[in-house]
């Protein structure tokens, strides 16, 4: 694997909104609304796993990016949703006014609810041009099946209840990783998985991959924990210590920023340990959890 982070981004950031549906034009301040919050910028961490991982199994990036677009899509719907005054109420998000702020709360979670089925009308579009192919078809209905699975009631969308359920509220560390490991990691995790069912992984490398991305995707939650505490909002794009304000549980105000550091580097290890039967090969995303990790912003 020769390509590095900037190059799948790349190529997400290319093709991102041509899954998006033709909206009427009666309707146009949908597609406006969805385009806003999609073209904010971002880090692309969930497509790009997934066409990263895609390529790690063997498989053609070009035929995943329909379900990297799909992926961010959800992702990008969950930021809007989350950012409403019924949930987190922030005004920023990347650098930029939240969607609310700009088009108003009815047609920001509207602009979230286009984005979501958006995603599978990617995926099932693409679904139709195999079915003369069982073995292209089964691929991608495992890949839609992670998909769905981490945006949904078991995964992203259980632990964003348990979150705002928890305001308020102290937690334990077990309750709080099962929000972290939901809310954020199980979507990353999803990526991982159906970019691997993309190509043709055997068991020991879904295996691998799969501690990989629980690890990574814990971490990469701590990291955000930390960063709203020691972060500027001028570094982030969005207003830091709001977690605090709003008397949430996270990794820092529970365990402390030294424990939260220590366990971040735990987890970090646990990752790059989970790919050390590949060597060179798993070059790519061993430096990108030691990144993120480490990361600014």
């Amino acid at each position: 694997m020769d390509r590095k982070f900037d190059d799948y981004k790349k190529l997400v950031d290319e093709h991102l909104l041509d899954f998006l549906p033709n909206v009427d034009n009666k309707s146009i301040s949908l597609y406006e609304s969805m385009k806003y919050s999609l073209t904010a910028g971002g880090k692309r961490l969930r497509p790009v796993l997934l066409l990263a991982a895609c390529e790690f199994a063997g498989g053609n990036i070009y035929d995943a990016i329909p379900y990297a677009c799909a992926i961010e899509y959800i992702h990008t719907y969950s930021l809007i949703h989350d950012d409403l005054p019924a949930m987190d109420n922030d005004d920023l998000r990347r650098g930029l006014p939240t969607n609310h702020k700009v088009y108003g709360e009815a047609l920001a979670i509207l602009a979230g609810d286009g984005l979501l089925t958006s995603a599978f009308e990617a995926i099932n579009k693409d679904m139709m041009l195999y079915f003369d192919s069982a073995e292209k078809m089964t691929q991608r209905i495992k890949a839609s099946y992670e998909i769905a699975k981490g945006a949904g009631v078991r995964g992203m969308v259980a632990g964003q209840v348990s979150d705002i359920e928890g305001e308020n509220v102290q937690y334990s560390n077990e309750m709080l990783e099962y929000i972290h490991i939901n809310k954020t990691g199980a979507l990353i995790k999803a990526a991982v998985r159906a970019g691997l069912f993309l190509g043709k992984p055997d068991s020991d490398m879904v295996n691998n991959m799969e501690r990989y991305a629980e690890n990574l995707g814990l971490a990469f939650q701590i990291a955000d924990d930390i960063l709203d505490v020691i972060g500027t909002t001028e570094e982030l794009g969005k207003e830091t210590g709001s977690d605090e304000k709003k008397n949430k549980n996270t990794y820092t105000s529970i365990n402390g920023l030294e424990a939260s550091r220590k366990r971040l580097a735990q987890l970090t290890n646990s990752a790059v340990d989970a790919i050390a039967p590949y060597y060179d090969n798993a070059e790519f995303f061993r430096d990108l959890v030691m990144e993120l990790a480490n990361r600014k912003k």
